[in-house]
């Protein structure tokens, strides 16, 4: 039987050096997060697990084991069917489990009897979760960091994307956390991933920046949605200069109309976020918005929006911020062209600062 290498680090660069990195968790396990890349092929179902727990807890340990040993077997011989069947000899997978016990060791030693030469990672996923934390949590991030900042409504995302066409570094934490980072900013066809996974795929696009180089990142608030950022960038963020994007109040809600359309179109999501405003709007002015929905006057509606909630908490928050701003784009409107122009300023504005 080949020997079954042990790995202690999961860092992408050692991740990196397999063919295959195999998480055997469950798949509900594996949906909340795993390793960059990993391909998930269970040994045990959610179901399996969750009996094979039980009768473990409840009833009898030996018999929770043969149970579960036969569930493996057939799991593992599935793979073997399908997933693995035209791996040639010269494959080298790395395995993982939860803490690197039973569940990647028995895959692992069926693997490494078909002569395939197999590592497992010592302690699971839980040394990858290590490694994010200490890098997330811990640890320093080395970026030159520039924020996008301006009101709701300046286009702040379309810019920041339009950066990245255009070959400039940026960090779009709204796309990683599916979420439009505003009290109306969830997505109806995205939903929220976990924290974890939140901070697995950060994780996986700071480690793809080249840190000689500026980062633009939109200046969020420290929670997109129900995902937090993480302190390493957070701290980051708040040492990093500004640069402010402005456009008239109309020119914005014409743009909010449009940019969350979808949610407008959703009367119950739509009131229910209306009453979520952190400044209680009130049943009369709640019935007057309701019917600028109804209405589909939903530039008006985000223009009263803008007046009552969005401007006074960006204002407030503008008046307490230390961080230095490099330059204020004014754009008269927020047209495509209008996007273009800012993404290609934001281009030499951080290319001189950085």
């Amino acid at each position: 039987m080949s020997d079954i290498q042990i790995l202690r680090t999961a860092d992408p660069e050692s991740l990196a050096g397999f063919d295959a990195v195999i998480d055997v968790r469950s798949p509900g396990e594996f949906a909340l997060d795993h390793a960059p890349g990993a391909i998930n092929l269970p040994v045990l179902s959610d179901e399996e697990r969750a009996i094979v727990g039980t009768i473990y807890v409840r009833e009898d340990r030996f018999k929770a084991r043969l149970l579960g040993a036969a569930h493996v077997a057939r799991n593992v011989a599935r793979h073997l069917e399908t997933a693995l069947v035209d791996r040639p000899g010269s494959f080298r997978p790395l395995i993982y489990c939860w803490r690197g016990g039973q569940r990647s060791n028995a895959m692992a030693t069926i693997l490494a009897q078909v002569g395939w030469r197999v590592t497992v990672l010592e302690g699971g996923y839980r040394t990858w979760r290590r490694h994010v934390t200490g890098r997330l949590y811990d640890a320093d991030l080395p970026l030159k960091l520039v924020l996008l900042d301006g009101d709701t409504g300046t286009g702040k995302t379309e810019v920041l994307q339009r950066v990245a066409a255009r070959g400039g570094q940026v960090i779009d934490l709204e796309d990683l956390a599916a979420h439009r980072g505003s009290l109306l900013g969830g997505l109806a066809d995205r939903p929220q991933p976990g924290q974890k996974m939140f901070e697995s795929r950060l994780l996986g696009v700071l480690d793809g920046l080249d840190p000689d180089r500026p980062v633009v990142v939109e200046a969020e608030s420290s929670k997109v949605g129900e995902r937090m950022v993480p302190p390493a960038l957070w701290r980051a963020m708040a040492a990093a200069p500004r640069i402010v994007l402005a456009a008239p109040a109309r020119a914005r809600a014409r743009y909010l109309a449009l940019a969350y359309r979808d949610i407008a179109a959703n009367r119950p999501a739509l009131d229910a976020a209306l009453r979520r405003l952190p400044t209680p709007p009130g049943r009369k002015r709640l019935e007057a918005w309701g019917q600028l929905a109804d209405a589909g006057d939903f530039e008006a509606l985000a223009l009263a929006l803008m007046e009552l909630h969005y401007d006074p908490a960006y204002r407030r928050g503008a008046r307490q911020d230390p961080r230095p701003r490099l330059a204020v784009l004014d754009l008269p409107r927020l047209e495509p062209a209008d996007l273009d122009a800012a993404a290609d300023e934001v281009m030499r504005i951080v290319a001189r600062a950085c």
